[in-house]
């Protein structure tokens, strides 16, 4: 879709237009769900509210009872299907509109050989017509990785996947069980059984019924996965193009300092989309159909707009369903402008440099552990990724990834994604080391020329000595003033104002129960441990905010969201399933 159709705002009201079309769009939406249900209902339902589905049987015009069953069968598994397709219609897919034709064209045709409910088949006529004059306002490419050849591929591996199970166990059961059919009647009942019909094969009651359930699954399955291929949102490789990397770097060396988590739009499975005037861009990676920008748009906040207008343009084109995470109160109140919604996801860990102290009972704890380890042996350096050898650099990164084990590589808005890179030489190292081995290691990239945000945190989980990591995060606050260094950003705590609301005192009960819920799910996400973490070092709480365009959107976005973060998303098994 081109740029004209986004939303466009205007600066002097704030009003937002809606793009060309929207309305269209959503009652044809929400038409093609009605039509959906009432073929449903039309099968399912007695005929006028007089007659059940088999008593409408005969008032078939001139056709075999097989030709009637069929036609019944088309229409239930077109309105589902058309039900199916709704959202895609939503998101202006130009397949999903070719399909919808199709359907709603089947179910009106259906309806001409079987009079049982034909206030459906009118319905779904006029829906055919209304789309046949819309056509322009569907507009959304296809995936260009998978297209309708993946689509006729799987459809048919599953229906001949279908044909063969059931032709096998007629073939294979005894011939007093289905009346010693030949091989063309064998063939043809398998057929119809993948539409739910009975063939001319006459077996035993319940292998009769076996037979028509395993076509039926197959049959259904081949036309569901088929419309998923044929569907689905493009889901490019992702990868950071040299000559963007080089103009995302220009643009950091200019107004990096207006972001913490600017310097993690380098992350090499990141896209990037540049305003028209090249002075701001919006970094992103598409999982699920969502296309994932993260942090602030990079650049001249007077540029942002076109840059904003240029990633909606390609959500649009895709049909991708655009989110940001991550983004500060600035970003998220420029985003709200283009009909997004914006709900606050956490709150970001800023220390001031300058301020900070171990001093105090506030930091009672910190600093028995730092004195405590310091007794023990243990030593920090504190260095800039350029000032350390390349084989000790080397050798700090397959640590890193040693200490990482199995799982799974953590963090988008706010990791970096490599450790010890010679690209990122201003990047800072910090290593523990103790009687000359490394125990620990922390990373933080630049955000402009005075500050740092953390990216990586690891150690090695052999060594059981407590408050490894607050040693070396005090050590390099301390060691701030000598690298220019006057703002640090530490991890980021989801939901933490949350927990805080619930912990006062006089918290009401939605509060203790949601603060309650946040620390179960803390189990296995970390949600409270972060936050107290980050407490520890009595820092700024900067909020962060999730952006996506509707709360019916919420569920997808939240998916891919975590998916990019690594806290879950889609199972590998089913990535590797649908991407075969």
């Amino acid at each position: 879709m081109g740029v004209d159709t986004v939303a466009v705002v205007d600066e002097a009201s704030g009003r937002r237009w809606l793009p060309s079309g929207e309305t269209t769009v959503r009652l044809l939406t929400w038409s093609a769900r009605l039509v959906g249900l009432l073929a449903v209902l039309s099968v399912l339902l007695p005929a006028g509210g007089r007659r059940p589905l088999r008593a409408a049987v005969g008032r078939w015009l001139d056709l075999p009872e097989g030709a009637g069953i069929a036609a019944g069968t088309v229409v239930l598994a077109s309105g589902v299907l058309l039900w199916l397709l709704a959202n895609a219609l939503r998101r202006r897919k130009r397949r999903a509109w070719q399909v919808a034709v199709v359907v709603t064209a089947a179910i009106a045709v259906a309806h001409l050989a079987w009079r049982h409910g034909i206030g459906s088949g009118v319905t779904a006529l006029g829906l055919c017509v209304a789309l046949l004059a819309t056509r322009k306002h569907f507009t959304a490419g296809v995936d260009p990785v998978y297209g309708k050849w993946r689509a006729v591929r799987v459809a048919v591996e599953l229906l001949v996947a279908g044909f063969l199970a059931v032709f096998v166990m007629l073939r294979g059961a005894p011939a007093r069980l289905t009346g010693d059919a030949d091989l063309t009647d064998t063939g043809v009942h398998s057929l119809l059984a993948l539409i739910g019909v009975s063939g001319p094969v006459h077996p035993v009651a319940w292998l009769d019924d076996l037979t028509a359930a395993t076509g039926l699954v197959f049959g259904v399955g081949a036309v569901l996965l088929g419309a998923y291929y044929l569907l689905r949102s493009a889901e490019p490789k992702p990868g950071l193009a040299p000559d963007d990397e080089t103009a995302l770097r220009a643009l950091l060396a200019k107004r990096g300092r207006d972001d913490s988590l600017g310097y993690f739009a380098l992350r090499r499975d990141k896209s990037v989309v540049f305003s028209p005037t090249g002075k701001s861009a919006v970094p992103f990676r598409v999982l699920a159909g969502v296309a994932l920008a993260s942090g602030d748009p990079l650049g001249d906040i007077e540029a942002w707009p076109g840059a904003i207008e240029r990633f909606l343009a390609e959500c649009r084109a895709h049909a991708w369903t655009p989110a940001a995470i991550g983004c500060s109160e600035r970003g998220a109140t420029v985003w709200t402008r283009y009909d997004l919604d914006a709900i606050e996801l956490g709150d970001e860990a800023i220390v001031d440099v300058p301020t900070f102290s171990l001093d105090g009972r506030a930091m009672r704890g910190v600093r028995q552990a730092v004195a405590k380890l310091k007794r023990a042996g243990y030593e920090v350096t504190v260095r800039r990724s350029a000032d350390i050898p390349e084989d000790e650099r080397e050798a700090l990164a397959t640590l890193a990834e040693k200490w990482r084990g199995t799982e799974t590589e953590r963090g988008f808005s706010m990791a970096l994604s490599r450790v010890c890179d010679q690209e990122d030489p201003d990047c800072v190292l910090v290593t523990a080391t103790r009687q000359g081995e490394v125990t620990g290691l922390l990373q933080f990239v630049p955000w402009g020329p005075d500050g740092l945000s953390l990216d990586l945190m690891r150690r090695d989980r052999s060594v059981g000595d407590n408050g490894l990591n607050e040693l070396m995060i005090t050590d390099l606050l301390t060691s701030c003033r000598a690298l220019g260094i006057d703002r640090v950003s530490l991890n980021f705590a989801v939901f933490r104002a949350a927990l805080e609301r619930g912990g006062r005192i006089g918290a009401g009960p939605v509060a203790r129960l949601w603060a309650r819920a946040l620390k179960l799910g803390s189990r296995w996400w970390q949600i409270e441990t972060l936050y107290k973490f980050n407490a520890k070092f009595s820092p700024d709480w900067a909020p962060r905010f999730l952006v996506f365009p509707a709360v019916r959107d919420l569920p997808r976005v939240a998916l891919a969201a975590m998916e990019a973060e690594g806290f879950g998303g889609r199972p590998p098994a089913l990535l590797r399933a649908l991407n075969r």
